[in-house]
């Protein structure tokens, strides 16, 4: 199964007429936040398969009518604190926004982050009595503590994320936050059972999750 998955800055060859063809193949798009409302219903509206987000840590909003804001895109779902199965049978997570910095909207504290983190779990176990596993991919904006992460405060990663990696053992985690200038900056990165990819821009994944026994259904 493809995936497309997208964050923090447009793309052209995302934000096109031709990306209907291009991306013909994707079953499910996940955003990992800080991309504008507009861009994630394009992508939903041309290739015609579910998104599922998370914020990131600035807001961007989408005109509603009669001078309304709307705070989604249209038609995608919000995977913030939530679990979910998808119809192609995949169960995915999310988590919302990055460490505070500037006590701008969707930033938490390392300790709120814990218990975010811990809501999810009651989820996990209820995966796990139904399908035989805890969770396939893992979505945030911000990436783990001290993997792919910077030094500087906005950049930190998120010191629970590596507890939910080494606990749960998702297939994916998918992040954006780290912007990527340099070719040698390294995105794809194993912990564990699991492996942890910036998708900064956009990234299209293989993911075969019937091959490793995940995606077999009782």
């Amino acid at each position: 199964m493809k995936i497309l998955a997208v964050s923090d800055v447009e793309n052209g060859l995302v934000y096109s007429p031709s990306s209907r063809e291009r991306f013909k193949d994707a079953r499910l798009v996940i955003s990992c936040g800080d991309l504008p409302l507009g861009y994630l219903e394009y992508i939903i509206n041309t290739l015609e398969v579910p998104l599922y987000f998370v914020f990131g840590n600035h807001t961007h909003l989408a005109e509603k009518g009669e001078g309304e804001r709307n705070q989604i895109p249209w038609g995608a779902f919000n995977l913030h604190r939530r679990t979910v199965r998808d119809e192609t049978g995949v169960l995915l997570a999310g988590l919302e926004g990055s460490v505070i910095y500037n006590y701008g909207p969707h930033q938490y504290s390392q300790e709120d982050m814990w218990l975010k983190a811990f809501s999810l779990v009651p989820g996990f176990f209820m995966n796990k009595l139904r399908f035989g596993r805890y969770l396939d991919i893992f979505v945030s904006h911000a990436p783990p503590w001290k993997i792919h992460d910077q030094d500087d405060l906005p950049h930190q990663g998120i010191k629970a994320f590596r507890w939910l990696l080494k606990t749960f053992q998702p297939a994916l985690h998918l992040h954006g936050h780290i912007h990527v200038y340099d070719t040698r900056t390294v995105r794809d990165t194993v912990f564990h059972q699991t492996r942890v990819l910036n998708v900064y821009g956009y990234k299209e994944i293989d993911v075969n999750l019937e091959k490793s026994g995940r995606n077999k259904h009782p």
